[in-house]
C-alpha cells in the first residue's frame, strides 16, 4: 500500500464517500459526574490531573483531619488528600465508601493536589462558557464553589453545574 503510486499521490480513491466530515466541537472540554444525591456537576478538563478509581481499603484515613477528608492516597508516589466532595458541597446523601471502588477525581493548582471522591463518573462533553448562566438552582451552601450553569432540556428543566475546582482547593473549610 505504501508503496502504491496512488498512496504517494495523495488522489485518496481508497476513501469511502460515505465517510462524513469530523465537525470542530464548540466549547471547551469538561468532565461532568454525579454526587451522591443525583446532582450533576462539571470541571474543565483543564483542571483535572487525573481521574481513577480506587478501593476505599487503599485510602488510609489519618486520625483527627477534618471530616471533610477521607484520607490519603499514594498518586505514583507523591501522597495526595482524598476529599468527599459531597459532603463538602453539602450534599443530603452520603458517599456510600461500602463498595469496591470509589471514584476520584485528581484536580491540580499549581504544587497543590486534592482528590475529589464522588459518587459516579459520567461523560466528557464539549460544552460552551458562553453559555453558562448565574446559577438559579443551587442550594446557598454550594454557591461559593459554582460558577454558574448550563440548562438543557425543551424547557430547561436539566440544570449542570460547572464547579469551580479553584475555589475549592483553596477553601477555608478544610481547616475545620
Amino acid at each position: 500500500m505504501v508503496s502504491s503510486p496512488s498512496f504517494l499521490s495523495g488522489r485518496g480513491e481508497d476513501i469511502s464517500p460515505d465517510i462524513e466530515k469530523l465537525e470542530t466541537p464548540e466549547g471547551e472540554l469538561h468532565l461532568r459526574f454525579f454526587l451522591p444525591s443525583n446532582v450533576e456537576l462539571a470541571l474543565p478538563a483543564m483542571g483535572i490531573r487525573e481521574v481513577m478509581n480506587h478501593s476505599p481499603e487503599r485510602i488510609t484515613p489519618i486520625p483527627n483531619a477534618s471530616p471533610l477528608l477521607l484520607g490519603t492516597i499514594n498518586l505514583r508516589g507523591q501522597v495526595i488528600w482524598v476529599a468527599d466532595l459531597g459532603q463538602f458541597l453539602g450534599d443530603t446523601v452520603a458517599l456510600n465508601t461500602q463498595r469496591s471502588e470509589i471514584p476520584i477525581i485528581a484536580v491540580e493548582d499549581q504544587e497543590t493536589i486534592l482528590g475529589l471522591a464522588i459518587d459516579r463518573i459520567g461523560d466528557m462533553d464539549w460544552l460552551s462558557v458562553d453559555k453558562v448562566r448565574a446559577s438559579t438552582s443551587v442550594p446557598d451552601n454550594m454557591a461559593a464553589f459554582v460558577l454558574g450553569e448550563w440548562s438543557f432540556g425543551e424547557q430547561g428543566e436539566q440544570k449542570l453545574q460547572l464547579l469551580n475546582q479553584l475555589a475549592v482547593l483553596r477553601s477555608a473549610r478544610w481547616a475545620a
